[in-house]
């Protein structure tokens, strides 16, 4: 990812959690109190430090104004970090269900053939087959768990910045909760078995039980070999091998025959090794693959430092002068239009904003939109069309990759200029909602923020908030 600086977990929610309360309206966080942080941080900071280390410095100033005012703050920054005692938490609860889960049930014989354990071992290589699966999708592609995780995140999320906080979070940290999560669950499991294996050697203790099996279609070759093939690992490992035709022949029990006098003994042993290969093991490798990818992940969450926000602060810190490239398409923007999209990228960049006109891209000449700006890389694309066209994928799609391919560093923005638009359907109001719809809706297939507004006579403050909001969003 381009301009992306990775950084531990703390750090990314500190800057996180910050720019919520920057971009927002809230009289808990002022532009004045802004500006102090960011003072504050240049005061501090050692000339030529890295950017993460001034945006770091910065998020700590700003914290101690914003935690003492919004009390959910503190709570926000807290909740999301990482405690061992979860581990053990699972461990625990998993331990308990599993001895508690009576698998050889209070009946005095043990059915050999179909014992509840080949529940928990087959549940278990189901998982294991999922997890295979999910190892083999093409990276990008989000499962049932993460799409879950996300939705939750959504859900807990408080109220202003936080929420917004909260969402950047969740979409941020996603593989590192997944790692986490994954981790609970494989400690769970590996103790469920354990406390299986240990409840079938606790109620050996004080129970009698006897080994058998009945069945209407299996003879005992048939049960025999079955049996020989799916616990050969667990013969493997104990020694103890499964009983001859013969020996299974005697372990039938049918109407007529005597009730079985075998002890389980043996077959105790051999489904307990079999947890312990199938369950209790492979389970705790995977918990200790997850634990240590998730703590990797903790240390490098990456953050793109080049989105316009991180941008902004970074620019006003070394005094520099932000760079737009204004790229029109069909047709030139009129002197008041210009004008107007000055002002109002100076409300975002400051007065002194350097906006750059480039040439207009007629229709049919989209690709060629493709070419390099001259002179340093902007700040910033802003993609001008009028709304009163119709978008089209196969033009204004191939418009908006060219510019995409021209600077790929720069964030880039759609902007829709109504002017004439508005003008020609003054008294149908509806006409200028359908439009602007069918611009959003060709912005998000493009994965791009949307800018309406009446470039010759924009209302500055508003055009402004959305601009600010387009190019946080």
């Amino acid at each position: 990812m381009r301009g992306a600086t990775s950084m531990d977990e703390n750090t990314a929610r500190r800057l996180l959690l910050v720019r919520a309360f920057d971009s927002a309206e809230s009289p808990l966080w002022t532009a004045d109190d802004a500006a102090w942080a960011s003072r504050l941080a240049a005061e501090t900071v050692p000339a030529g430090a890295p950017p993460l280390r001034f945006l770091a410095e910065r998020a700590h100033h700003a914290l101690q104004r914003i935690e003492p005012r919004e009390r959910g703050a503190a709570r926000w920054l807290a909740v999301g970090g990482w405690r061992w005692r979860w581990v053990l938490a699972a461990a625990l609860l998993g331990g308990l269900f599993g001895l508690a889960a009576d698998v050889l049930g209070r009946a005095a014989l043990v059915d050999v053939l179909a014992p509840p354990s080949w529940a928990v071992i087959v549940w278990n290589l189901l998982v294991y087959a999922v997890l295979l699966v999910g190892a083999l999708r093409p990276p990008g592609k989000g499962g049932v768990l993460r799409r879950s995780l996300l939705a939750w995140w959504r859900r807990a999320a408080g109220k202003g910045p936080l929420r917004e906080a909260t969402a950047q979070w969740a979409a941020l940290s996603a593989p590192l909760t997944l790692s986490r999560v994954a981790a609970l669950l494989h400690v769970a499991a590996a103790a469920v078995g354990a406390g299986l294996v240990a409840g079938l050697y606790l109620r050996g203790l004080v129970f009698d039980y006897r080994a058998g099996w009945q069945s209407t279609f299996l003879d005992a070759e048939t049960v025999h070999r079955t049996l020989a093939w799916l616990l050969a690992p667990a013969s493997a490992l104990t020694g103890i091998a499964v009983p001859d035709i013969a020996a299974m022949e005697a372990l039938r029990v049918t109407p007529a025959a005597a009730a079985p006098t075998a002890t389980a003994a043996p077959w105790i042993h051999l489904y307990a090794a079999m947890l312990g290969l199938m369950v209790i093991v492979p389970r705790l490798l995977l918990a200790v693959g997850s634990l240590s990818r998730a703590a990797w992940q903790s240390r490098h969450l990456v953050l793109p430092l080049d989105e316009a926000y991180f941008q902004g602060l970074l620019r006003r810190h070394r005094g520099g002068v932000a760079s737009v490239r204004v790229c029109p398409h069909a047709a030139p923007p009129g002197a008041a239009a210009a004008l107007g999209l000055r002002t109002l990228l100076a409300q975002e960049f400051g007065d002194g904003v350097q906006v750059q006109m480039a040439e207009v891209t007629r229709l049919g000449d989209e690709d060629l939109a493709a070419r390099p700006p001259s002179g340093a890389a902007p700040s910033l694309q802003v993609a001008l069309v009028d709304l009163g066209a119709t978008p089209e994928t196969d033009s204004h799609g191939r418009f908006v990759e060219a510019l995409r391919r021209a600077a790929p560093a720069a964030p880039l923005v759609l902007l829709a200029d109504e002017t004439a638009f508005a003008r020609r359907f003054a008294t149908l109001p509806d006409r200028l909602a359908e439009r602007r719809a069918a611009w959003r809706q060709f912005a998000q297939a493009q994965g791009l923020p949307l800018l309406c507004a009446d470039l010759e006579s924009p209302d500055v403050a508003q055009a402004a908030e959305a601009l600010k909001a387009a190019l946080q969003g």
